[in-house]
């Protein structure tokens, strides 16, 4: 990993410049692998969110006035800086959260500069203005944007929301989390060093009940973009609803992974495990956390997923392991919490539990874990628990492996593995989630994400989630015009 330089700011970033926050504490921030600070943020206040809004609200003036096509330059420099620095980025982020060294390159540097690379794609071919009949139809940026972002996968889920946000004209607001808010900074000198205009892209750090509940309730915040859990995100919304400004949601999961009797076990299992369901710890809001098989075949899918399971290292970020840490403490509590609950439930517990793994005495690590015999209405098949617990439930007919699929208040992903395809589009189709993976099919950042029912509203990614950020006018011309 690149040697991490100091990681204490003392200032907040607002109207392109570095200015001391009016918070006099301040958050410290752990390394969840050697459970040591290793950098901290200004506790921020909702002065200081006043100050971003201003900012903000004096830079749109001149950023939305701009054709898509005149912010291409800058935000392309925005796109530059973050590949360049992307050494960087992936060790600052795999030492405040704890992801593998590996995947953290790949992933937690990668996606945000992809995302910044796709949304910039859609300058070229968004349909900014169209004719219907005798009115031209123009699409216009929404305003000053609040971003909350969460700490699973911090910058990605800032870019998430920021990139197509200047794309589409917009200026920002960002509230990182508190947990893993140092990347922040870093993106913060690359729009800055990017020549971004001064305000249109501010970041204030904090509490969510500080610092996020004063952007949710802003009056001059014209739209709020918010990741996190679906209770944090319930509290957003009520907060928003009190000026009507738009809200994007994108929450909790427990996204079923169903498993047709056609399938390749040898295939789908292993990796239904590692990537579907474990991949950051299961600190994934879509990880497929439940695999739903069927019933004669539950012996050989949990013998599979034993294997792959107790093959997985577990270590600190920099040691080469598969899985890192949890994030923090509280985290590794909740999840041990769980697992002693399917316990206590009657679940099958086949491989994990809430011990700390061997060899390690130090650092927010949890066993990877796997239950068998699971029924749908245990706590551990309900709840979201985001940590590397996979929860194997039979059934008994494709009906009732769809009703399983869907009996949960989440509807954010899913997937469907047979070895025919029009078998497993057609259980697709009724998995009631606002995405489905069908025989290992991969991520797509140009294609939309958000859920359905508790799992939020709105849809990030492509040219779904810059609508996001734009207002819709019909501009009615005389016929014949």
């Amino acid at each position: 990993m690149t040697a991490l330089r100091t990681l204490h700011f003392d200032t907040i970033y607002v109207d392109g410049r570095w200015i001391p926050s009016t918070g006099v504490d301040r958050i410290d921030v752990i390394d969840p692998s050697t459970e040591q600070v290793i950098g901290s943020v200004p506790d921020g206040t909702p002065a200081d969110v006043d100050t971003a809004v201003a900012a903000a609200r004096a830079a749109f003036a001149e950023w939305g006035r701009r054709s898509p096509a005149d912010r291409r330059e800058v935000l392309q420099a925005v796109a530059d800086g973050l590949v360049a620095r992307s050494d960087e980025l992936a060790s600052v982020i795999s030492a405040e959260l704890g992801m593998p060294a590996f995947f953290s390159k790949l992933i937690q540097a990668g996606l945000p500069a992809q995302s910044m690379a796709t949304a910039i794609g859609l300058i070229d071919e968004f349909p900014w203005e169209e004719r219907i009949g005798h009115s031209l139809v123009v699409h216009e940026p929404i305003g000053v944007v609040g971003a909350i972002t969460p700490w699973n996968y911090p910058l990605h889920q800032i870019l998430c929301k920021v990139a197509p946000a200047l794309v589409a004209g917009c200026t920002v607001v960002c509230k990182p989390s508190e947990v893993t808010p140092l990347n922040a900074f870093v993106f913060a000198e690359i729009c800055h060093d990017a020549g971004l205009p001064p305000g249109v892209f501010n970041l204030v750090t904090g509490t969510g009940p500080v610092v996020g509940e004063a952007i949710a309730a802003h009056p001059d915040i014209d739209m709020v973009s918010f990741t996190g859990s679906t209770r944090a995100g319930k509290r957003v919304s009520e907060l928003a609803s009190t000026t009507v400004k738009r809200v994007a949601l994108e929450l909790g999961g427990k996204s079923a992974n169903v498993i047709l009797d056609d399938a390749d076990l040898d295939r789908c299992v292993p990796s239904g495990v590692q990537f579907g369901c474990f991949l950051n710890s299961g600190q994934t809001c879509s990880a497929l956390t439940r695999m739903v098989v069927p019933r004669a075949l539950q012996d050989r899918v949990v013998e599979l997923a034993v294997a792959k399971a107790e093959s997985l290292t577990v270590g600190p970020a920099d040691s080469g392991a598969d899985l890192g840490p949890l994030v923090s403490a509280a985290q590794q509590e909740r999840v041990r919490t769980y697992i002693r609950t399917g316990i206590e439930e009657g679940a099958r517990l086949v491989t994990g539990g809430p011990e700390m793994p061997d060899g390690l005495d130090t650092g927010y690590f949890v066993r990877p874990t796997v239950f068998a015999d699971v029924r749908p209405d245990m706590t551990i098949a309900q709840e979201e628990i985001f940590g590397p617990v996979l929860a194997i439930i039979p059934y008994d007919s494709e009906d009732e492996a769809v009703e399983i699929a869907n009996s949960t208040i989440y509807g954010l992903a899913g997937a469907v593995q047979s070895a025919d395809l029009d078998r497993a589009l057609a259980v697709a189709r009724r998995i009631r989630t606002g995405q489905v993976d069908v025989n290992g099919g991969g991520y797509n950042i140009a294609a939309p994400f958000g859920g359905y029912k508790q799992s939020g509203n709105g849809r990030e990614n492509g040219r779904y989630g810059l609508a996001e950020f734009l207002e819709v006018k019909s501009i009615q011309l005389p016929k014949g015009a």
